[in-house]
């Protein structure tokens, strides 16, 4: 009887175990399949070709203008358009904003180190970024999304947060 009772217990807290690890394991899933998208070794060369498509970014009566990457997380973007967000100083090198809906990672190689005009998506915040400094420390989970044409200036003389609208610059 002690067997079977410790049986059953055994098959009790079993079960309880195998349904909270259910419970989370589609974020940690999420998660570690993000991780090993941006961890992977590159198939193709690390920098992606220029598109045709270029964004605006309007604010404060000003414009900055970015010339699109070809990349699933750059028409992921681009999908999502127009955009009004609000931008923060983050340690006196970019200007960030977390977006409401992530941007597709799959099949898109991270870069190591961002330079002074990047627009760029940080994959673990789900934040885009607008480099006004490039910056020295390594991270792998930066994916460039374009290239600032225009309008640096604007970005780099802003003081504090700014609300911008984000549209699609058509030909």
């Amino acid at each position: 009887m002690k067997k079977l009772l410790c049986l059953s217990s055994i098959l009790i807290i079993s079960a309880a175990l195998a349904a909270c690890g259910n419970h989370n394991s589609s974020a940690a899933d999420r998660d570690h399949n993000a991780s090993k998208h941006l961890n992977r070794e590159p198939e193709q060369p690390k920098e992606d070709p220029v598109s045709d498509a270029r964004i605006k970014l309007t604010f404060n009566h000003k414009e900055v203008l970015v010339r699109m990457y070809v990349n699933p997380a750059s028409k992921d973007f681009l999908a999502q358009l127009p955009l009004t967000i609000t931008f923060e100083d983050y340690i006196g090198k970019e200007k960030v904003s977390i977006l409401q809906k992530r941007l597709s990672i799959d099949d898109v190689q991270a870069e190591d180190l961002s330079k002074k005009g990047d627009f760029a998506y940080y994959a673990p915040w789900g934040n885009v970024a607008i480099f006004y400094k490039g910056l020295e420390d390594a991270t792998n989970d930066l994916i460039i999304l374009g290239q600032i044409e225009s309008g640096k200036e604007n970005v780099e003389n802003v003081d504090g947060d700014f609300t911008g609208r984000i549209e699609k610059v058509t030909k």
